[in-house]
């Protein structure tokens, strides 16, 4: 398909989503690999997992207005960052959607989730006592997963392994709506973060920077 949704967040700072409904060959044949994009998908093995991983470069090119390749990579805590190109970058997909957020200026995280009510089981798994009791008892699926997408989206602009959603990311409580703004606290380096969250249909997005 193309990007059904983009936003410009700030001036450098932006992200967009992809809907995926092409084929793996379809994405495939859009995308110009070089070896070092071969040796990776060797190690992908599921096709939904390729299909996310070209959709996400499909559309990274497309946010870039570039036909050339682009050198996307991972450092040693899995955070991609372009080789040749002066952006932090950020990466999510979920089912049927790709979402890429980029900034000329600062590290940037999101995240996009299909919503399952199964997440009310799993709350104190990422949500301490004290986050669970500010949860909307009417919307319990929806304000959850607008934490735990906030909470992916800090992860991933933090960019170090062995940070805990539930014992280093802490939110301020807030009211849910299918668009807001929260604030929270990530403890490993005493910082504070604002995110922005907003429903898409069956979908949670959240992103920070």
């Amino acid at each position: 398909m193309a990007i059904v949704y983009q936003q410009q967040i700030a001036p450098g700072t932006a992200f967009a989503i992809w809907k995926i409904d092409e084929s793996l060959e379809t994405l495939h044949a859009q995308l110009p690999l070089n070896s070092d994009d071969e040796q990776a998908l060797q190690l992908i093995h599921h096709d939904k997992r390729k299909l996310h991983w070209f959709a996400a470069r499909v559309l990274l090119r497309t946010m870039l207005n570039t036909q050339a390749p682009i050198r996307c990579r991972a450092d040693e805590n899995g955070k991609p960052f372009l080789v040749d190109l002066p952006y932090q970058i950020a990466i999510s997909h979920s089912f049927d959607y790709a979402a890429v957020m980029l900034s000329e200026t600062q590290s940037v995280g999101i995240d996009i989730e299909l919503m399952s009510a199964k997440i009310v089981a799993l709350a104190p798994k990422f949500l301490s006592p004290a986050e669970q009791s500010f949860i909307d008892a009417e919307h319990p699926t929806e304000h959850l997963y607008a934490c735990w997408c906030a909470k992916e989206a800090i992860f991933k602009l933090h960019g170090k392994r062995g940070v805990s959603l539930l014992n280093d990311i802490h939110l301020e409580p807030f009211v849910y709506a299918n668009q807001g703004k929260l604030k929270a606290h990530l403890a490993v380096n005493n910082t504070t973060v604002a995110v922005s969250f907003e429903k898409m249909g069956d979908y949670m997005l959240a992103w920070a920077r």
